[in-house]
């Protein structure tokens, strides 16, 4: 919206700033940031207040997980309310890709958050029905794949870009919606697995949002893409902008989700991030990409499909538990000791995959 303000600017004054994106993500991440800071205890409270024993806790889960009965959840209404209202504010909104990664953000924050509901009102682990949830994902997931077919260059439809390989492309042709659900859904199910410690889904999610701003940037310039052998996709480099909202809303949640945590981000946050990944990776056509800078959302979720499948066919179980967090919880890390070096193991990754940009 503050975009509008380079209409007063006579090219050299301070409104012509409104005019860069790195200046408006600038101030989408301080309005992001100050929005948690702000919000966060009213709401934290107010969640308390209204969920009485908060976020019911498994019984089968780890031992240690049954002294954090009470926290509320829905945490994730902090960080979404913080990534809207900085985008809206400082994004252009003639931008048909911030809309739909917006669209996408809080689609799956609304199924998150009538999980959430579900769950603290009935106050067991069983939420909406995953049936349910599933269909609903990929309703979303179909909208925005057209969504973003229909705002690509002609040269990109339906077109799957190889990292690293110059100039490769794979024509999905009908294949294109499947595969875009695959990755929408699937990273909005690989974060919410992740989120099972305090504080260990949001850095993870930030860095990952980060990077894919990074990127998103990087292709909506020609002279990048013409420095770095890719492709061009015009408009996304206002995706920063909300990619710096992100990190600067889950810097917020996270100091209060910093162990032992006040608030969980709950379904309503980590499935609206995770889909919200999705749809970056999908609108700027760096779908495998993803799944190098969100590697560890992809370790969590194969290890609960290898869990489930292995113990169909044998009884037996590869891990102690699953997801992977919880197996090295049994093993006795210590829960800080797992959440950072998940972290550090997320920044390794990202590096990896901001590497490709360059690596032709």
């Amino acid at each position: 919206m503050l975009y509008w303000l380079t209409a007063l600017s006579d090219g050299g004054d301070f409104f012509n700033l409104f005019r860069y994106i790195t200046f408006r993500a600038g101030g989408a991440f301080l309005t992001a940031l100050l929005f948690g800071f702000l919000f966060g205890p009213p709401l934290i409270n107010v969640l308390r207040k209204r969920q009485g024993k908060g976020q019911p806790i498994r019984d089968d889960g780890p031992e240690a997980h049954r002294a954090k009965a009470g926290t509320p959840t829905m945490g994730g209404l902090l960080i979404v309310g913080a990534l809207v209202t900085a985008t809206l504010l400082w994004a252009r909104w003639d931008n048909p890709f911030v809309w739909l990664v917006l669209f996408v953000t809080l689609s799956f924050g609304l199924i998150g958050f009538a999980d959430d509901y579900a769950k603290v009102s009935k106050q067991n682990t069983a939420g909406v029905p995953g049936k349910v949830r599933l269909a609903l994902g990929i309703a979303i997931a179909v909208i925005s794949a057209l969504w973003a077919a229909a705002y690509h260059p002609e040269a990109l439809q339906n077109q799957l870009a190889l990292p690293v390989f110059k100039d490769t492309l794979i024509n999905l042709g009908l294949f294109y919606v499947p595969f875009s659900i695959c990755v929408i859904v699937g990273a909005a199910n690989a974060v919410n697995l992740t989120d099972g410690l305090d504080g260990l889904a949001i850095m993870p999610v930030m860095i990952a949002g980060g990077t894919l701003g990074i990127i998103a940037y990087a292709v909506g310039r020609v002279d990048f893409t013409e420095y770095l052998d890719v492709h061009y996709v015009p408009g996304t480099g206002e995706i920063l902008i909300f990619a710096a909202a992100l990190f600067g809303g889950g810097l917020g949640f996270l100091w209060y989700n910093a162990p032992p945590a006040a608030v969980f981000m709950g379904d309503t946050g980590s499935l609206a991030l995770g889909g919200a990944l999705g749809a970056i990776a999908v609108v700027t056509k760096h779908e495998l990409v993803l799944a190098i800078v969100g590697g560890l959302f992809v370790v969590e979720a194969l290890s609960v499909i290898i869990q489930v499948l292995y113990y169909k066919r044998t009884g037996k179980r590869v891990f102690l538990m699953a997801p992977i967090h919880h197996h090295y919880e049994k093993k006795g890390w210590a829960e800080p000791t797992i959440v950072i070096r998940f972290w550090i193991i997320s920044l390794i990754l990202a590096m990896i995959g901001l590497a490709t940009l360059k690596v032709r």
